[in-house]
Formats: C-alpha cells, sequence, structure tokens
C-alpha cells in the first residue's frame, strides 16, 4: 500500500470543489488516512516547494500558497500515487483529459486546483511533512476486497 500526499489548493477550496474533488477520489478506492484544512506558513510553502527554489516562478508559488485555506489529504491505497495523478489529470489542464479534476474544473496551469504527490517516495516525505504522526490513521474499508486483489 502507497501513502500519497493530494492538496487542494486555495483556488479549489475557494471555487467549493473540496467535496467534489475529494468524492472522485474515493470512487476510485483510495482511503482517507489524515485530513486537514489549514492556513500555509511560508515556511511550510517554502519546505513543500524547495525543489522549485531557483525556479522563475517559485516566489508565486510561494505566495498562492499562503494567500488562502488549503486542504491537506493523506491518501492510501494500492497504487495510490498513479491513481491519484490519473484522477487529477495533468498538471497543465489544457492537456488534461475530459473526466480527470483538472480537465473538467480547471484552464490555467496556474490555478490548477490541486497537488498530487509524483512518485511513492515523495508521497511518503510529503506526507510527513503536512501530517504528524498522530493526525493519520491507519483503517481498511470494508470494499477493500471488491477493490484490490
Amino acid at each position: 500500500m502507497e501513502t500519497t500526499l493530494l492538496l487542494v489548493k486555495p483556488d479549489g477550496v475557494q471555487r467549493g470543489l473540496v467535496g467534489t474533488i475529494i468524492s472522485k477520489i474515493e470512487q476510485r478506492g483510495l482511503n482517507i488516512v489524515g485530513m486537514k484544512m489549514l492556513s500555509v506558513s511560508n515556511e511550510l510553502a517554502e519546505a513543500h516547494y524547495a525543489i522549485h527554489e531557483d525556479k522563475p516562478f517559485y516566489n508565486g508559488l510561494i505566495s498562492y500558497i499562503t494567500s488562502s485555506p488549503v486542504v491537506a489529504i493523506a491518501w492510501q491505497g494500492n497504487k495510490a500515487v498513479s491513481v491519484l495523478r490519473q484522477v487529477l489529470g495533468s498538471t497543465n489542464p489544457t492537456e488534461a483529459n475530459p473526466g480527470t479534476i483538472r480537465g473538467d474544473y480547471a484552464i490555467d496551469i496556474g490555478r490548477n486546483l490541486t497537488h498530487g504527490s509524483d512518485s511513492a517516495e515523495n508521497g511518503k516525505i510529503e506526507v510527513n511533512l503536512w501530517f504528524t504522526p498522530e493526525e493519520l490513521i491507519e483503517w481498511t474499508r470494508n470494499d477493500s476486497k471488491w477493490i484490490f486483489e
């Protein structure tokens, strides 16, 4: 089982899409093992986007992610990273397939509603950055045998 991070970014929260986003992912079969709404501090934003520190859009990322509340969700399941990324769609919404979150609800890359971990390794790192161990709950869905072999 993999654990991965989803952030519903400020545009997703402001547009009232949190429930829609959660519903699409739950319907695929992943479990929420941690969830919280928060105002992102500069320190957390800088740690999360450290990989982009030398890029010209870095300051815009920091300013945007700290501009309004986000919802952070830790998801767990078989192939959780690839399942989540498939549901989200391409980072650039104009390249995202219809039926994906970004394909159905976003237009601009800078307002693409969500962040999803890009690998199992980064999923662990990001979940540990956004959640304490006490905020995560391990559990099994009753319908898991109908979702995973």
